[in-house]
């Protein structure tokens, strides 16, 4: 199916606290879209509203399958989840004294992905032979990059459409990082994928992202058409390339 996510003039925040400021950002079928921005610029809060975590105080948020629009906000998340959007959330949030096995499982709740779970379970620890090694050990005993690796596995289990992935190179090493971004493009060509990925390293980031949006203070600052649009920026070499 045709789809496109698109968000249109958001804003959001938590209490009396605004964190997004009229933010517009839209991701096509068969892309993968960077969101740059430093710690506290608004990533996360806009990764959420999508997701239905945060409700947004104003703007639109909708899925466009087919040329039918399917409106996102007020929706559950767990509706969300089940139109094919699947979260890799920040900081992993896997089930530490659960297996890797069973923190795979609890992924395929999503009702389409049900009567798949065994070919979904198969191709993901075919994806990540780590996890099949370590599939009876609990995932809390894991190094960092073993768990974001699995976290990214328990988002492929709902078999989603669209991948959002919340800064996924946190507290990681450089060389984990590379290989994790890496896993992610692998990922998303095999399953053809739509990734809207919010991040702030940028040269990992850009080794994969077709285009890209830089945050600032909530508010969408430059808009790139490439990664070398995003390369060529002021914002990006001063804050990202230390020009």
């Amino acid at each position: 199916m045709a789809s496109r996510l698109v968000v249109e003039d958001v804003h959001a925040g938590y209490g009396a606290v605004r964190v997004l400021h009229g933010v517009s950002v839209e991701a096509n079928e068969g892309e993968t879209v960077v969101l740059l921005g430093t710690n506290g610029n608004g990533k996360s809060t806009l990764i959420k509203s999508i997701m239905g975590m945060v409700a947004p105080a104003r703007g639109a948020i909708f899925l466009e399958l087919d040329g039918k629009r399917i409106d996102l906000v007020g929706r559950s998340t767990e509706d969300i989840v089940n139109l094919g959007i699947a979260l890799v959330p920040e900081g992993r949030r896997l089930f530490p004294k659960l297996t890797v096995e069973e923190n795979l499982l609890l992924g395929a709740y999503r009702r389409a992905a049900r009567r798949d779970i065994k070919r979904n379970l198969d191709s993901c620890l075919e994806m990540f032979p780590i996890l099949q090694e370590r599939k009876r050990q609990l995932a809390g005993s894991m190094s960092g990059g073993e768990q974001q690796m699995l976290a990214v596995a328990r988002a492929l289990m709902s078999a989603p459409r669209l991948l959002l992935v919340d800064e996924p190179s946190v507290g990681l090493a450089p060389i984990l990082v590379s290989r994790v971004i890496s896993k992610i493009q692998e990922l998303k060509d095999r399953y053809q994928l739509t990734v809207l990925m919010a991040e702030q390293n940028f040269n990992q980031a850009t080794k994969i992202a077709d285009r890209g949006y830089i945050i600032v203070h909530g508010r969408i600052e430059f808009e790139g058409a490439s990664t070398q649009a995003l390369s060529e920026h002021e914002l990006v070499k001063r804050f990202y390339l230390g020009v």
